[in-house]
């Protein structure tokens, strides 16, 4: 595996930008902290790419690109690690490993910025913000950040690999996710006699089941649909039969067609359970991401020089993708790109992702920054050759 730079700089830099968490958005320091270290490098940096991001090349004007793009933001989660570089942001936490991605597109900076005059194309590091409010990877493209680039590689830790490893994932690595809510009507009334009235939260009781019921026989098995609500809201007071509730959930799945179906699929069953109950219902679906699909030429060569780099009992190929959603889908909906999984797993384990007490292993940073670097390179050698 090949050295990085200077691994006790970046060691810094992780650690320095994990006791300075910032949220979606507001990365404005983590920013600028990033730009001036690029610069130092020899990069050309453009801020303010998507609003709080930015955007650096290495390499020749013309010719080929080939991108790899890095997030940068944190979560409204209180640290309980006990660490000495612990967030010093009361209720804000690196707690989805941001601060790594962020310290590994340094780290591949610093690895290609060692023999710049050797690149036969273009580099863009794209640091990005707000993926964990899934707006960031919008406002990137928006603002440009892909124009140019013919293919794009990102990462994401992976607490259940161990530090070391890498996942890779042919085909579908995440799902597709919308935000879902439901608001369901019915007529309030005293709570000694629900029949002179139409009671919404039994409605809404009746709709949480319907709704898994209706995706279990009504849904082709073989294309999983996960719906789950996380906040209900309803009723004033112990002894009135609500009027109003609110439901507030998440719809995910791996099909890219399935879920442009779903919207429509989801208002109609809604609105016929609660009709069945007396009551009415009006559906708002956000999209939030469509589905990671990793190119498979992209993910064949990034395979091939994870292999080369860390043996072939060190790349695992990932059986299952994921339910879980990733805005990096938003750029392979413009160019192909290929996501790994990064081990982070220590000896004694890993919490989860978004928990208190995730505390990823930094022996990942030189695995990362290694085979990154060597994939950008080989991608760029195989584009440019005679």
């Amino acid at each position: 595996m090949p050295p990085v730079p200077d691994l006790e700089a970046l060691l810094e830099l992780r650690r320095h930008l994990h006791a300075h968490p910032e949220l979606s958005g507001a990365e404005h320091r983590t920013a600028a902290l990033v730009a001036g270290e690029l610069r130092q490098l020899g990069w050309r940096v453009r801020e303010g790419v998507g609003r709080t991001g930015l955007v650096a090349e290495l390499g020749r004007d013309d010719g080929p690109c080939v991108g790899l793009r890095v997030d940068m933001d944190a979560l409204p989660v209180e640290e309980q690690t006990g660490l000495p570089y612990a967030s010093l942001e009361p209720g804000l936490m690196h707690a989805c490993g941001h601060d790594i991605h962020t310290s590994v597109g340094v780290g591949v900076a610093m690895a290609l910025a060692a023999d710049a005059d050797a690149l036969p194309g273009r580099v863009r590091l794209l640091f990005q913000p707000a993926e964990e409010t899934a707006e960031g990877a919008r406002w990137m493209v928006e603002a440009g950040a892909l124009e140019g680039i013919d293919a794009l590689y990102g990462l994401h830790v992976f607490p259940s690999i161990a530090v070391g490893s890498i996942g890779l994932r042919h085909g579908a690595l995440t799902a597709a996710a919308a935000e879902l809510e439901v608001e369901v009507l019915g007529e309030g009334g005293h709570g000694a006699r629900p029949h002179q009235s139409v009671d919404a939260i039994w409605i809404a009781a009746r709709l949480v089941s319907g709704l898994q019921e209706a995706i279990s026989r009504r849904l082709d098995a073989l294309q999983p649909v996960v719906l789950s609500f996380g906040r209900i809201e309803g009723g004033r007071a112990f002894n009135v039969i609500a009027d109003r509730v609110t439901l507030l959930g998440t719809l995910r799945c791996l099909d890219h067609e399935l879920y442009r179906d779903l919207p429509a699929w989801v208002e109609t069953t809604a609105r016929d359970i609660c009709r069945a109950y007396g009551g009415e219902a009006r559906v708002r679906f956000r999209s939030i991401a469509p589905p990671v699909r990793n190119d498979a030429a992209l993910t064949a060569l990034l395979e091939e020089v994870a292999v080369e780099q860390l043996g072939r009992d060190r790349v695992l190929l990932l059986d299952h993708p994921s339910l879980g959603a990733e805005d990096f889908a938003h750029y392979l909906e413009q160019v192909p790109g290929c996501m790994l999984r990064l081990g982070v797993a220590g000896p004694a384990g890993c919490a989860p992702l978004h928990n208190g007490g995730f505390d990823p292993d930094e022996g990942c940073l030189p695995v990362a920054v290694g085979v990154l670097a060597g994939v950008l390179r080989r991608w760029l050698g195989q584009r440019c050759r005679p």
